[in-house]
């Protein structure tokens, strides 16, 4: 009796295992021929915006933008978590020119918490994407400036409206060259 049930034992594994083996191959298959073909530059623009995801560019989140901007329905300028580095990489990529003017003379900014304000409610660490604020509850919160990417999700979450968005000054990294305001004259004598 007992070689008996390890025979339908066995029999019941290999049956289940040929089943799983020949159903896998067949989504194998079926995945590559049937998918839809993926653009490459959309992944690429993708991979350049800051993934915040914030939907501040009016898509909801970051592929969805890198889509329509390949698409020619977004502006390379429309995220504003990325600033005008990303921005400029992004036209370069596409082969396009960036809008003169609007916000692109602006200076990318960061969330910053006022201590003496703060209240530890963590409401604002629930909203934050990146994980860039860090505190525990009831204690002060801060903002660590290097991980945070602007989403300015945080700010209206606040009650004592201790978190602000402030510019965050040029480094060598992130300085552009001014844009000239109007054309010079050169007097020849």
């Amino acid at each position: 009796m007992d070689t008996q049930l390890i025979v339908h034992t066995a029999q019941t594994v290999a049956v289940i295992g040929l089943l799983g083996t020949s159903l896998g191959a067949v989504l194998g298959v079926a995945a590559r021929y049937l998918s839809a073909p993926k653009d490459e530059r959309a992944e690429a623009i993708a991979a350049m915006l800051p993934g915040a995801n914030c939907a501040q560019c009016g898509f909801p989140g970051c592929s969805q933008a890198a889509t329509a901007m390949v698409d020619g329905r977004a502006a390379p300028d429309c995220c504003p978590p990325g600033g005008a580095s990303t921005a400029q990489r992004v036209a370069d990529f596409l082969g396009v020119k960036l809008a003169a003017g609007g916000d692109d003379d602006a200076l990318p900014t960061v969330a910053w918490v006022n201590e003496e304000r703060c209240i530890g409610c963590m409401r604002c660490m629930r909203k934050c994407g990146s994980d860039a604020i860090v505190g525990a509850a009831k204690q002060m919160h801060t903002v660590l400036p290097d991980v945070c990417f602007a989403c300015g999700l945080c700010a209206p979450e606040c009650p004592t409206e201790a978190i602000v968005m402030k510019p965050v000054m040029p480094t060598l990294a992130t300085w552009h060259w001014p844009k000239p305001t109007a054309p010079r004259t050169v007097a020849l004598d």
